[in-house]
């Protein structure tokens, strides 16, 4: 599903990112860890592009979303990310959040749609070869009532349903982060990317996220996971990657890593997690 080939990221002269290479299957629950500053994140963020990369690939269901002639926007609708901090727009309610990139793409699309048709019809009547409308099946209406539809499905699943209208600001650390995972499954994406889910949780609202990340795991989806619980780690990854210094120096499923880690700084850091 996505192959990284040497992908290298600078901030000037500081070199965050040295080289990675790793393939990421579709069905994986790929779970990164490593010290503070090892480049996890940013290597996250190259992923979907929300970083340039400075060098190297991303090969994202055969595209190089790494070019910079490709359109990133399309690709990145089919990979959700979860940041640290929730990222929910404060002068929104939860549905309206939910809704937003799915009205934002329908629209954007239903627009394009109406523009290749009225010079398709322009074009037709001076050619002799008429050339076939694209189908446009959706209206605003539609497009909205289908958002708003899958919004409540999706708050209902984790419980929340009754805090469709509310603001973010009146919700718990968890609820706004499970409201943040939904809302990155509100485009049915391929892949989720997390970038530390749990890190800004008060300890007790640490385990009903996880739950959802579990049940979504349990149900297939190819993930990304950065984090530093390293139970979690271990019960849902099918691969561990460990990361310092800006490389992978080690990865291995769960098992192998925690249990018998090969590289000297695996070792190290384990058993001062573990």
């Amino acid at each position: 599903m996505i192959d990284v080939i040497d992908l290298k990221k600078n901030y000037g002269n500081l070199e965050v990112l040295k080289g990675i290479t790793t393939t990421i299957k579709k069905g994986e629950k790929i779970v990164v860890i490593g010290p503070s500053g090892s480049g996890k994140s940013t290597f996250l963020r190259c992923l979907n592009c929300m970083e340039d990369p400075t060098s190297g690939a991303v090969i994202f269901e055969g595209v190089n979303i790494a070019d910079m002639k490709v359109d990133i926007n399309i690709h990145r609708r089919r990979m959700g990310m979860v940041f640290q901090q929730f990222n929910l727009f404060n002068n929104k309610t939860v549905i309206e959040n939910i809704m937003l990139a799915p009205v934002s793409v329908g629209l954007q699309e239903l627009r394009t749609a109406k523009i290749k048709n009225f010079f398709t019809r322009v074009k037709n009547v001076f050619t002799p070869n008429k050339k076939a409308l694209i189908p446009v099946n959706a209206s605003k209406a539609k497009i909205k009532a289908e958002a708003k539809e899958n919004a409540l499905r999706l708050l209902k699943r984790i419980g929340l349903e009754e805090k469709a209208n509310v603001y973010p600001s009146t919700l718990s650390g968890g609820q706004k982060q499970r409201i943040a995972i939904i809302r990155a499954l509100a485009m049915n994406p391929k892949v989720i990317l997390f970038d530390e889910p749990t890190s800004a949780l008060d300890p007790e609202m640490v385990g009903e996220v996880l739950d959802l990340i579990r049940q979504l795991a349990d149900e297939g989806m190819t993930m990304v996971i950065v984090t530093h619980e390293m139970g979690f780690a271990k019960e849902v990854a099918t691969r561990v990657l460990f990361m310092d210094e800006g490389r992978i120096l080690e990865e291995n499923t769960p098992a192998e890593i925690f249990s018998n880690p090969q590289n000297p700084r695996t070792k190290e850091f384990l058993s001062k997690v573990l």
